[in-house]
């Protein structure tokens, strides 16, 4: 096929425009990437999103692997010298892989199976006969295989191997899997039962001791739950329909013709072809095909919720004093400066007794009048609440903002090889206090240098396809970062690393650059880079910004190969790029049309024009100060009826967790979010939204505790 063909099919399957499906594979195969397609080639795909464009991606590579698995196939029966011109045909036109391994099936190389070995006997003819459905004696005709030699001791063992032969070839019927297959989806049970004397080291999976509903329409997170049941030996799990006499109809309506001796074998040989080679084929592809479901909607609901922390507002550039709390080892403390440079650490011990609360309250207030602190950063994990209302009793002069930041992961980075290269010289707990100060300031730029898997905004992340996990999650790192930009002149390495057009070479180029040179001074400059070549910038540099630069276009979005039209739009008003930017009726007098050109059209211009109104500004919402009830601080403060200030932190298919200050997150079911139905929490939630909620239970016991938003609003 030619990308032409491809382009068709994509456009077909994804109804997309075929130019722009044509176009962007094109791109693709010159190596852009897809946030570089997505802003800056608008003309050529007619504005597709991030989103469309991965479609498009994502179904070229499908449709090459097909492509690749249909080539194999013909030839290895080619080599078997069985390809007819029917069976190539069928082949060529096969459009799925369970297509195309279903018409592979009969020449498959096989291990010796029950049929292989009947028609080494010489049963076959035998086998054929029966299925013809003569009107004969099929048990006279039967006795003319009886060979002792070939251990064809009686009629009996004459049928039972014919019928054998006569069982793998309807299980290698094509149209017969194809309905069968059909009829599992539609109608198959996701059944799950306890395994015998496992009652009490499989209590967390009490739900499942006898369950069961249809399949393919099971939530991800109860399949995931009893997948990980079955992988920990304490369920078996069956998949299969509640009627399986239906099946075995359907076949025997596509072969039975007649009514005698030989079609008695005949349905003899269906059944036991359905029971022994069939069905179980079937059960296997469900369960491979609700596995796959399960994993897709699990790994969804982790990349969006990655990518609602990853799109967190940002404090910004301000000085902070971070907080990684604790009882008895202490509160580690470290001051940075609106770079996140590291400037001050130490350890307090608010928590020990009066005595070192007060002194700890004495040095808070000494350090931020010292290093002009503007925010302070509690970590909310162990003795975050209480060291907050520690830090609530200083006596600032300046005022601080005051707030508590998820810190999950921040020990993971401790101990990553950023940050020993970074602060070598300091131990885990003065990097962890660090991370925590930084993701308060810039949640994108510090986070990033995290597994994602780490983050802990996931649903059964061990328990999913871990290639396909890490590739979403990548993506959307790198979708994130785009969207964002980065400063040229401050980003980590691990940040510049996933920047269009980019990777790990070329990130480590420009961190050795700036050391050596001291930073750059312009886009251009880039080109200095070692193997930094025109590919690279013409990717990268429209999402690489340097503040305050000597041309403003370097502070913004334009890209460079558009500097020229913004030059022209300022001369055409006799004024200077600078002054465009600054003055809105200049802007306003620009007429975009007359700077058409064949490579840059109306959506790049709109785009030209909307970010002179604010170069190089942030897409992020603005950063907003939240606080907890100040009654509660752990899960014994919470009572059935209050109504609770709270952050969602995580998004799953049955609900939102959200915390509240009682070191124990609360769990907002689907079902309590709102009052209209909706399918998705996330299509009314996003992480790190602040929310009130009204407290609906609380088990002490099990450390649950249940919100009701709906019950909120009603208060």
């Amino acid at each position: 096929m030619t990308l032409l063909d491809y382009s068709k099919k994509i456009a077909q399957i994804a109804q997309l425009q075929l130019k722009a499906v044509e176009n962007t594979l094109n791109l693709i195969a010159q190596g852009a990437t897809i946030p570089f397609i997505a802003r800056y080639r608008k003309e050529m795909t007619g504005g597709l999103d991030e989103v469309k464009l991965t479609q498009i991606r994502d179904l070229y590579n499908q449709l090459l692997e097909l492509d690749k698995r249909r080539k194999t196939i013909l030839e290895t029966i080619e080599s078997q010298g069985q390809l007819s011109k029917e069976l190539e045909e069928k082949i060529l036109l096969a459009e799925s892989l369970s297509e195309l391994e279903d018409l592979y099936l009969p020449y498959k190389p096989k291990r010796k199976t029950r049929a292989s070995i009947a028609i080494a006997k010489g049963l076959e003819p035998l086998a054929k006969k029966i299925l013809s459905q003569e009107r004969i004696d099929i048990e006279l005709f039967a006795e003319e295989f009886i060979d002792s030699e070939k251990e064809v001791e009686n009629i009996e063992q004459a049928l039972s191997g014919a019928r054998d032969i006569i069982a793998e070839w309807v299980n290698e019927d094509a149209i017969i899997r194809d309905r069968i297959r059909n009829y599992y989806k539609r109608n198959s049970l996701i059944a799950s039962k306890l395994i015998k004397n496992k009652e009490e080291e499989a209590k967390k999976y009490e739900n499942y001791f006898d369950w069961s509903e249809m399949a393919l329409k099971s939530p991800s997170h109860r399949v995931l739950a009893m997948f990980r049941g079955e992988n920990e030996g304490f369920l078996r799990l069956k998949f299969l329909p509640e009627d399986e006499e239906t099946p075995i109809e359907l076949i025997k309506k596509q072969y039975i013709k007649a009514n005698n001796s030989c079609s008695e074998q005949l349905s003899l040989a269906i059944k036991d072809s359905y029971k022994r080679l069939l069905s179980p084929s079937m059960e296997n592809e469900i369960k491979s095909i609700l596995k796959e479901k399960a994993d897709e909607e699990a790994i969804k609901i982790f990349a969006e919720n990655l990518r609602q922390l990853l799109m967190s507002s940002p404090l910004g550039e301000k000085r902070v004093l971070a907080l990684d709390p604790g009882f008895r080892t202490g509160c580690k403390l470290v001051c940075l400066d609106e770079n996140g440079k590291l400037l001050f650490d130490d350890v307090i011990y608010p928590h020990s007794s009066l005595r070192e609360e007060n002194q700890s309250i004495t040095i808070l207030e000494q350090l931020v009048q010292e290093y002009n602190i503007q925010a302070i950063a509690i970590g909310n994990g162990t003795a975050g609440r209480e060291t907050e209302y520690v830090v609530k009793k200083c006596r600032f002069k300046n005022n601080p903002i005051i707030t508590l930041v998820n810190e999950s992961g921040a020990s993971v980075y401790s101990a990553s090889q950023g940050a020993r290269e970074e602060f070598g010289e300091y131990d885990l707990t003065v990097r962890g206090a660090v991370s925590i100060g930084r993701r308060l300031m810039d949640p994108l730029a510090e986070l990033v240098k995290i597994d994602p898997k780490s983050i802990g905004v996931g649903q059964y992340q061990h328990d999913v396809n871990q290639t396909k996990l890490e590739k979403s999650l990548e993506e959307t790192v790198i979708s994130c970062v785009n969207q964002v930009g980065v400063d040229l002149n401050t980003a980590s390495k691990e940040l510049l690393t996933y920047v269009s057009g980019m990777g790990a070479v070329l990130a480590k180029n420009i961190i050795d650059y700036r050391n050596e040179n001291g930073g750059f001074a312009s886009r251009e400059e880039l080109k200095r880079v070692k193997r930094f070549g025109e590919k690279a910038f013409e990717q990268s540099a429209g999402f690489l910004k340097i503040r305050n630069a000597k041309n403003p276009l370097d502070s913004s979005s334009v890209h460079p190969e558009s500097y020229e039209i913004v030059y022209k739009m300022a001369k055409s008003l006799n004024t200077t790029v600078e002054e465009l930017i600054k003055d809105k009726t200049k802007r306003e007098k620009i007429n975009i049309n007359d700077f058409v050109t064949p490579s840059c059209g109306l959506p790049t211009l709109k785009d030209i024009i909307k970010e002179l109104e604010k170069p190089g500004r942030d897409i992020r919402t603005e950063f907003e100060v939240f606080e907890f009830n100040k009654d509660i601080n752990s899960i014994n403060d919470v009572k059935e009826g209050m109504i609770v200030n709270g952050i969602v932190t995580n998004i799953t298919a049955f609900g939102a967790f959200v915390d509240i200050g009682a070191h124990q997150d609360g769990l907002v079911h689907i079902s309590q979010i709102t009052n209209k139905f909706i399918k998705d929490p996330n299509e009314y939630l996003k992480l790190n939204q602040k929310i009130r909620a009204k407290v609906i239970g609380v088990d002490l016991a099990k450390n649950r505790i249940s919100l009701s938003m709906k019950e909120a609003k009603n208060e």
